[in-house]
């Protein structure tokens, strides 16, 4: 009986709460919106132009203005999330040892509400473990911080800085997902999903 309580404890130290933004976190977002917009715009714009974008909308260089480059968004959103847009390499395989571990996962986008279904589905299609009992969506980027704050996270991942500057002095550990337009924000920076495991 003792040794059962010894063995359990152990693994009860070991147990870890995950969390995990979707876009630009998981999945390539950002560029695969981008590959549509060249696509849509009759335009050939290369990924490096892409990747010297310094801020989370991407309409800029096809010379959209803010109010057209939103209402661009908002048209092609459906296509946007829930075509063939890829997933970061190795970030399935990451969350899928998390899970073997015997690591809780839990997802948090703020994706609006009405495709809060589709995505849990569409993410699952992609590969990633997910339990829909675990799957947050549908808040604002500013209310992320009561979820993973209820939820008692161990780690949290995300991108947005907007989303990040509001985790500062949480008991979780924040690791920000590298993206070009999240240099300034200091804290620890995942570049590739296989160096996950090292930031802990």
């Amino acid at each position: 009986i003792c040794l059962a309580v010894f063995l359990t404890s152990l693994i009860q130290e070991d147990y870890m709460k995950f969390g995990f933004d979707i876009d630009d976190t998981l999945i390539h977002l950002r560029e695969h919106a981008f590959r549509l917009y060249n696509k849509k715009l009759n335009k050939n714009l290369g990924l490096d132009v892409f990747q010297a974008i310094s801020t989370v909308e991407i309409h800029a260089p096809f010379g959209l203005t803010n109010e057209q480059g939103g209402q661009m968004w908002k048209d092609c959103m459906e296509e946007i999330y829930f075509t063939d847009c890829p997933a970061f390499q190795g970030a399935a395989e990451t969350l899928h040892v998390l899970v073997a571990e015997g690591h809780d996962i839990y997802y948090i986008t703020s994706r609006p509400k009405h495709y809060c279904p589709r995505t849990r589905s569409w993410i699952k299609a992609q590969g990633f473990p997910v339990k829909d009992e675990n799957f947050y969506c549908g808040m604002d980027d500013h209310e992320k911080i009561d979820i993973i704050q209820s939820l008692q996270l161990d780690y949290y991942v995300d991108d947005k800085p907007a989303v990040l500057e509001t985790l500062q002095g949480l008991g979780t550990k924040v690791i920000v997902k590298d993206q070009s337009y999240n240099q300034h924000v200091n804290l620890p920076r995942l570049v590739n999903w296989s160096e996950f495991k090292s930031l802990l």
